[in-house]
């Protein structure tokens, strides 16, 4: 993901959004996965900052990982979640708004990795406030958030099934 020719931290928060999507991984679940990315990521991004030579090269991309799976903490499950904390992340990532731009002048993988943390942190908390208002489904109707893409696509065959005999 790293070495894609044009916008790779694009291409990683995609990825992972689409991950997510067929994982179907509960908030806890998510949660745990999101703290043991972190935890490795400040690890791997301080080791690869200095093996790749220079400050946060577009190589590294596990900050995106971390910030895209924060980003829809709220509503992992839910479509409508993902592409809106996907958008938003990558907006805040961008632009940078404090104190994300300062604290990419940190040393090291906390500097790869805070920024990044900052912006989901961000697209985080607009995507929870859009779900308690109701604009975004906590999951898509007829999928279990606990169950991954293609479990619920069988549960779901089978009582189409069961209603509709052939």
């Amino acid at each position: 993901m790293g070495r894609a020719p044009l916008a790779p931290g694009t291409v990683a928060s995609a990825l992972t959004a689409l991950a997510l999507w067929f994982l179907g991984l509960s908030v806890v679940s998510l949660a745990c996965a999101l703290v043991v990315v972190t935890v490795l990521g400040f690890w791997a991004a301080d080791e690869a900052e200095r093996a790749l030579g220079g400050k946060d090269p577009g190589a590294i991309v596990v900050d995106e990982v971390a910030g895209m799976m924060l980003s829809v903490l709220a509503a992992p499950a839910a479509p409508a979640a993902l592409v809106a904390g996907f958008l938003l992340f990558r907006v805040f990532d961008v632009f940078k708004p404090f104190p994300a731009g300062a604290a990419q002048r940190l040393r090291g993988g906390a500097g790869v990795m805070v920024d990044d943390l900052i912006a989901g942190l961000y697209a985080f908390a607009l995507v929870a406030l859009a779900r308690g208002a109701g604009w975004l489904r906590r999951r898509a109707r007829g999928w279990s958030s606990s169950a991954p893409r293609w479990r619920a696509a069988t549960t779901t065959r089978r009582r189409w099934q069961r209603r509709w005999p052939a």
